[in-house]
C-alpha cells in the first residue's frame, strides 16, 4: 500500500506539473482566434521540434512500439527506421512550405488552406474539416483509453478514472492557453516521457546482464529475435520498408502535427526543428524497441497475457516508486500530448471551417474545444470496440485523403474542387479496402497505395486538360 501511495504522489504531481505549465502559458496569451489556434505564429523552434515529437510519437510508442519489439525482435527497428526517413523527407519538402504559405494565405488551420486562397472551396474545406473532426475525435479518445489502461495496471483502477483524470487535465490546460498550452506541456511531457524511457533501458539492461547477455538469452528463446531480417514478409523485404518510409511521410496529412509548423516563428527555423526533432524522437524510439526487446527475457511470460503492457510491469519490477511513478508519468505523457493537439485540431476545424461564422470569436472558438473534448469523453468512456478498430486505421486515412492535397497546395499546383474531392475519397478508399478488405498491410503499409492513388487521380485530370486544350 505504501508503495502505492508513492507512485501515485510522484504521479499526480507530474500531473499537476503539466497543468500548471499550460494554465501559465495563458501569461502569454491574446484573446484571438489566431493566437489560440496557432499562437500568433511565433513559437520558437526548440519548442516546436518538442512538440512534434511529443505529438507524434504518443502512447503507442510506450504501449505499442514496445510491445511489437517484444512480439518480434530486433527486426522492430525497420519499422522505426523506415517512419524516421519518411518524416524527415516530410519536414524538409514540404514542412518550410508550409508555413510560408499559411502565413501568406493568413490560413489558420489546415482545411482553410486545402479550400484554396484565390478561388477557396467550401467543399473541400468542409469535406476535409470533417475527415479531421472523424478521425482525429476517435484517435484522441484512444488516447485517453491507452492512459487509462497504464492506471489500471498499476492501481487496479477503473479505466473509466484514468479517461476522466486525462480528460479533465487538457480540458483545462486547453482552455487557458490553446495551441501555446499544449505546445508550452508537449515540450515539458517530450521531456519526461526521454527521460523516463532511457531510465528505465539503463535499468533494464543491468537487470538482463548487459547487452551480450541480453543477445544471448533473446537466441536462447528464439534465435529469430536476434534476426534482422523481419520474420514473415508476404512481399519481401523491399515493399515492407517502402511501406512504412511513405507511412512516415503520411505526417503531411496530420492536421495535429501540421499545425506545429504553421505555429513556427520562422520559417527558416524549420530545419532546425527537423533535425532535432530527429535526435530526439529517434532516442525515444530506439529506447521503447529496446525496453521491449529487455521485456522479452526479463518478463517471459508476458507472452501469454499482453505484451503491450510490457514497460508498466517492467517499472514495478525494477524501479523503486517514486521512479515508477515518473514512468507512469512519461506514459501518461504521451497519450496527453497527443490528446490535446487532436481536440484542439478537431476544435478549429469545428469553429473555423465547418461553422465560419464563429470563426473570429474568441469565446466560440474555447467553446468548441470544451464541446470536442466532452464528445472525445464519451466516446473513450463508451469503449465501443467498432470504433476503436478504427484507431489504427487513424493516421492512413489521414495521410491518404489529406496528404497528396496538402502537398499540391504547399507547392501551389492548380487542383479543381471535383479533382480535389476525388483525390481525398479515392486515397482514403483505397486505404481502407488495402488494409480491411485484401488485408495486405503487413505486406506493404496502406499510406502508400493510398496516397498513390490520390496522386494518380490528379495525373489523370491534368493529362486530361490538357488533352482538352490541343483538341
Amino acid at each position: 500500500m505504501t508503495d502505492r501511495i508513492f507512485i501515485a504522489i510522484t504521479f499526480l504531481g507530474f500531473l499537476a506539473l503539466f497543468t500548471g505549465v499550460g494554465i501559465y502559458s495563458a501569461s502569454r496569451k491574446q484573446e484571438t482566434t489566431t493566437d489560440y489556434l496557432l499562437a500568433s505564429r511565433n513559437v520558437n523552434p526548440w519548442l516546436t521540434s518538442l512538440s512534434a515529437m511529443a505529438t507524434g510519437q504518443s502512447g503507442l510508442l510506450f504501449v505499442g512500439q514496445v510491445g511489437f519489439a517484444y512480439n518480434i525482435g530486433v527486426s522492430a527497428i525497420w519499422l522505426t527506421l523506415g517512419w524516421a526517413i519518411g518524416d524527415y523527407l516530410a519536414w524538409w519538402w514540404v514542412f518550410r512550405r508550409l508555413r510560408e504559405r499559411s502565413a501568406a494565405t493568413s490560413a489558420d488551420t489546415v482545411s482553410a488552406l486545402l479550400g484554396g486562397d484565390r478561388h477557396p472551396s467550401r467543399w473541400i474545406t468542409v469535406t476535409s474539416a470533417l475527415v479531421t473532426i472523424a478521425f482525429l475525435g476517435a484517435y484522441a479518445a484512444a488516447q485517453l483509453t491507452a492512459g487509462s489502461k497504464a492506471l489500471n495496471v498499476l492501481f487496479g483502477w477503473d479505466d473509466w478514472v484514468g479517461i476522466l483524470i486525462g480528460a479533465v487535465v487538457v480540458g483545462l490546460y486547453c482552455l487557458s492557453g490553446g495551441i501555446r498550452a499544449s505546445i508550452w506541456t508537449d515540450a515539458v511531457q517530450a521531456i519526461v516521457m526521454l527521460g523516463s524511457l532511457v531510465l528505465l533501458l539503463g535499468v533494464a539492461i543491468a537487470a538482463g546482464g548487459g547487452v551480450a547477455a541480453l543477445r544471448s538469452s533473446l537466441t536462447a528463446i528464439d534465435p529469430a529475435l536476434t534476426n534482422f531480417n523481419p520474420p514473415n514478409l508476404p512481399w519481401g523485404f523491399v515493399p515492407f520498408l517502402l511501406g512504412w518510409i511513405v507511412a512516415g511521410f503520411g505526417v503531411v496529412g496530420q492536421p495535429h502535427i501540421l499545425v506545429r509548423a504553421m505555429a513556427i516563428d520562422s520559417a527558416s527555423h524549420i530545419g532546425f526543428a527537423r533535425d532535432l526533432k530527429l535526435v530526439l524522437a529517434s532516442i525515444s524510439s530506439v529506447a521503447a524497441m529496446s525496453i521491449g526487446l529487455c521485456a522479452r527475457v526479463l518478463l517471459p511470460n508476458l507472452t501469454a497475457a499482453d505484451p503491450e503492457l510490457a514497460l508498466p510491469y517492467l517499472s514495478l519490477d525494477l524501479l523503486p516508486s517514486v521512479l515508477v511513478g515518473l514512468m507512469l508519468a512519461g506514459l501518461f505523457a504521451a497519450t496527453l500530448s497527443t490528446a490535446d493537439s487532436q481536440i484542439l485540431s478537431c476544435s478549429a476545424a469545428l469553429t473555423q471551417d465547418i461553422f465560419p461564422a464563429a470563426a473570429h470569436s474568441y469565446k466560440w472558438v474555447k467553446l468548441g474545444t470544451l464541446t470536442v473534448t466532452a464528445v472525445v469523453l464519451a466516446i473513450a468512456l463508451a469503449g465501443d470496440a467498432s470504433v476503436f478498430a478504427l484507431i489504427t486505421f487513424s493516421w492512413s486515412a489521414l495521410a491518404s485523403s489529406l496528404g497528396p492535397l496538402l502537398v499540391l497546395r504547399v507547392w501551389q499546383q492548380p487542383i479543381s474542387t471535383a479533382v480535389a474531392m476525388a483525390m481525398m475519397a479515392s486515397g482514403m478508399a483505397m486505404a481502407f479496402v488495402w488494409n480491411r478488405v485484401f488485408g495486405w498491410s503487413s505486406a506493404m503499409n496502406e499510406v502508400l497505395p493510398g496516397m498513390l492513388v490520390g496522386i494518380a487521380v490528379y495525373g489523370i485530370a491534368r493529362l486530361w486538360g490538357n488533352f482538352q486544350s490541343f483538341r
